[in-house]
C-alpha cells in the first residue's frame, strides 16, 4: 500500500496488524502474506484441523480482522495434511440443550450465524479456496469466488443423518451450486460428493494432485493482483453478490431453523442410535 491515511488523517485508527492478528489466531490458522495475497491454512498444532467451540467462535472475528486489513487483496483458504477438516468429539457438549444456560445457547447461534455473513460481507477481495482432502464444513471452500479441490476431496451435508436441520450454510451452498432439487436428495441422503461429482456438480472449479494443489491456488492469485485493485475489488463483488442475496434472504432462515430444531429435540448431540444407522441407505 504506497497512500498512508494516517498522514493525511487526524486522529487515524489503523486497522488491526497483520501480525497482531496473526498472533491472535495462531492456534487455529497460520497465516502467510506475499504482495498482497493472504494465505490462511487451518491447522491443529500443525496437523489437519479439528474443529471445536472456540475455534467457531474465533471465526467470525477472523473474517473481520482480515477483510478490514487494506493490504490483503486476495484470500486463500485451505487446510493441513490429507483433510480439510474434522470434528472433534471433545468438543461436543455432552450435554442436552434443554440444560445449557441460554446465553451460551445464545453464542452458539451468533458464531454460526456471524462467520458465514463476515465471510461473505467483511471479505471485500477475491477468494480462493484449496481443499486439500476429505473433511467436514466444506461451506467456505464452495462459498469461495474459485474452489481447488485435491482428487480425494468430498463434500457432504451430514446434518439430517445427524438429526439435524441443514442450517449452517452447507446445505445453502449445496442449494445454490447443485439446484434444489439435487441438493434435497444429497441432504436427505447425506450422500457424499466426490471431488470428480463436484467438479460435474459445478461445486469446484478444478482437481489438481494434493503437492501441486495449493501452488496452483497462488498461481491463480498473482495472476489476479496483475490487474488493477479496483477490478479485483468489483468483479468479487459482482461474482459474490448471489451469495449476499442467499444470505439476506435464506440464511437467517436457516440458521434459526436449525437451533429451533436442536433446542426442541434437547439435543445439540447426535443420537448414538441415528449414528449407528447406514449414512446413506440409497
Amino acid at each position: 500500500m504506497t497512500w498512508d491515511p494516517s498522514a493525511e488523517w487526524t486522529g487515524y485508527a489503523a486497522p488491526t496488524s497483520f501480525d497482531d492478528y496473526a498472533k491472535r489466531y495462531e492456534r487455529f490458522f497460520r497465516m502467510r502474506r506475499e504482495g498482497g495475497i493472504i494465505e490462511l491454512r487451518m491447522h491443529t498444532d500443525d496437523g489437519p484441523y479439528r474443529h471445536t467451540h472456540a475455534a467457531h467462535n474465533a471465526w467470525a472475528r477472523v473474517w473481520q480482522d482480515v477483510g478490514n486489513d487494506p493490504e490483503n487483496q486476495v484470500l486463500i483458504l485451505t487446510g493441513t495434511g490429507d483433510q480439510w477438516m474434522m470434528g472433534d468429539p471433545k468438543g461436543l457438549n455432552p450435554k442436552p440443550a434443554s440444560e445449557l444456560d441460554p446465553d451460551h445457547i445464545f453464542q452458539r447461534m451468533m458464531d454460526g450465524w456471524k462467520h458465514i455473513e463476515n465471510f461473505i460481507y467483511s471479505i471485500d477481495m477475491p477468494t480462493i479456496a484449496a481443499v486439500n482432502g476429505p473433511g467436514v464444513h466444506t461451506e467456505f471452500a464452495l462459498l469461495s469466488d474459485v474452489t481447488f479441490s485435491a482428487p480425494d476431496a468430498d463434500f457432504m451435508d451430514p446434518h439430517f443423518w445427524l438429526g439435524s436441520p441443514p442450517g449452517d450454510g452447507q446445505g445453502m451452498a449445496l442449494q445454490a451450486l447443485m439446484g434444489p432439487k439435487r441438493a434435497a436428495y444429497y441432504i436427505y441422503a447425506a450422500k457424499s460428493i466426490p471431488a470428480p461429482m463436484a467438479l460435474e456438480r459445478g461445486l469446484v472449479n478444478e482437481i489438481f494432485p494434493r503437492d501441486e494443489l495449493l501452488e496452483r491456488a497462488w498461481d491463480l492469485a498473482r495472476y489476479m493482483m496483475k490487474r488493477p485493485r479496483y477490478t479485483r475489488w468489483a468483479t468479487h463483488n459482482i461474482l459474490s453478490r448471489h451469495w449476499k442475496k442467499a444470505i439476506s434472504e435464506d440464511f437467517g432462515f436457516h440458521m434459526a431453523h436449525q437451533m429451533l430444531a436442536n433446542v426442541a429435540s434437547q439435543s445439540v448431540v447426535p443420537d448414538p442410535a441415528l449414528l449407528a444407522e447406514p449414512r446413506n441407505p440409497f
